[in-house]
């Protein structure tokens, strides 16, 4: 399973439209950076309160990607 994949099912799972979640992969030598965006009024429920439903969403992904050796970044953008 790719990082973009598992960052696109939890956003799906989290939002009212999943249909307008769009997820994009931007590779580096050692670095990908995995871009998020979802529908305006989703924006909360991907963030969450104080940013704690962001912060778990890159801490997953932070885990995943330490198994395959590789740096992962997630940014959410609006």
């Amino acid at each position: 399973m790719e990082m973009k994949d598992l960052i696109s099912y939890i956003a799906k799972a989290l939002v009212d439209s999943p249909e307008a979640v769009e997820v994009s992969e931007v590779e580096g030598e050692q670095t990908s950076v995995i871009e998020l965006k979802v529908a305006k009024g989703d924006l909360g429920k991907v963030i969450g309160k104080q940013g704690r439903t962001a912060r778990a969403m890159r801490t997953i992904l932070n885990a995943a990607s330490t198994k395959i050796k590789k740096r992962a970044v997630l940014e959410i953008i609006e």
